[in-house]
């Protein structure tokens, strides 16, 4: 955990150890809602910005998209692919042993790499829906183990999983590298997070801002303004300091660039303690264990 007046997380290339491992950017670029042309300029601009961890998703639809950006972003940065994070999620329509694989074969060439550096089960099945949701789960987990002994995948792991969605994928072969699930001031699912640390998983952040609704809370003004910083940073800030990767998401070049000012100044543990008391507001209102989609 990270500990007051530590150097650790100081500078965008800091970087977390992961379970199987391979390390993880401390801070990573989200890219749901960003359609053709503009996920495309956004991945880009956030590449030369300085992020090296890049968020996807089939469900997003804009994977081709993103993978113009990438390979944009990778040419005008004068970097190489191999200094890139990115990762991809199966969705749930395509869980499953034979469709998992179909599925990250198309999210793959949309995305025009020829290997992922994660992939995620976006959601676990549960048993709402399926009375199977375990065996489901592990047949996705099984395609995405030998996409990952194949070279194909270099880690692998899960989003939007409690506890006891993760811990028979504990029992495989290769356990989740990763968990990313809803993190912010007034969501924090402090007991996820709280297992997954101490079972070696790294969390990610989505949705660290609580898709916007935090920006306007006069607390978390008031704990910005003792920094001189917006809410949105001491947000992103409250997330590295939990040991979490927060993902940030935007379109506006100048947000994508203030979104990565946060290792020039570190919050207070009575100023941590108080974003992650604050009660309910900002969630998205979705429980993994209640959707039905």
């Amino acid at each position: 955990m990270y500990e007051e007046g530590t150097t650790m997380a100081k500078t965008i290339n800091s970087k977390f150890k992961m379970n199987d491992g391979r390390e993880i950017p401390v801070i990573g670029f989200g890219t749901w809602k960003a359609d053709g042309d503009t996920a495309a300029m956004s991945a880009c601009e956030a590449i030369k910005a300085g992020y090296r961890l890049l968020d996807c998703a089939s469900l997003y639809r804009n994977e081709a998209g993103v993978g113009e950006g990438i390979a944009r972003g990778i040419k005008e940065a004068g970097i190489k692919r191999e200094d890139l994070f990115i990762t991809s999620k199966v969705w749930n329509r395509m869980r499953g042993y034979e469709k998992t694989k179909a599925a990250f074969e198309k999210s793959l060439t949309a995305l025009g790499l020829d290997y992922m550096d994660l992939y995620l089960i976006h959601w676990p099945a549960v048993k709402k829906q399926f009375e199977n949701w375990e065996e489901i789960n592990l047949d996705t987990w099984r395609a995405m183990t030998e996409l990952c002994k194949e070279g194909k995948i270099l880690s692998i792991g899960v989003a939007n999983f409690k506890e006891h969605h993760l811990k028979a994928l504990m029992e495989t072969e290769i356990k989740p590298a990763v968990d990313q699930i809803e993190f912010h001031p007034g969501y924090t699912q402090m007991e996820t997070v709280k297992f997954c640390q101490e079972n070696g998983i790294i969390v990610e952040g989505w949705s660290p801002l609580g898709s916007g609704a935090v920006l306007a809370d006069e607390r978390l003004a008031a704990i910005a303004a003792k920094y001189g910083k917006s809410v949105a940073q001491i947000c992103l800030r409250f997330a590295i300091q939990n040991d979490i990767v927060p993902l940030p998401k935007s379109v506006t070049p100048s947000r994508i660039v203030s979104n990565l000012e946060v290792f020039d100044f570190e919050l207070k543990d009575e100023d941590v303690a108080a974003m992650a008391a604050m009660p309910l507001f900002g969630w998205s209102g979705y429980n993994s264990d209640e959707v039905d989609f």
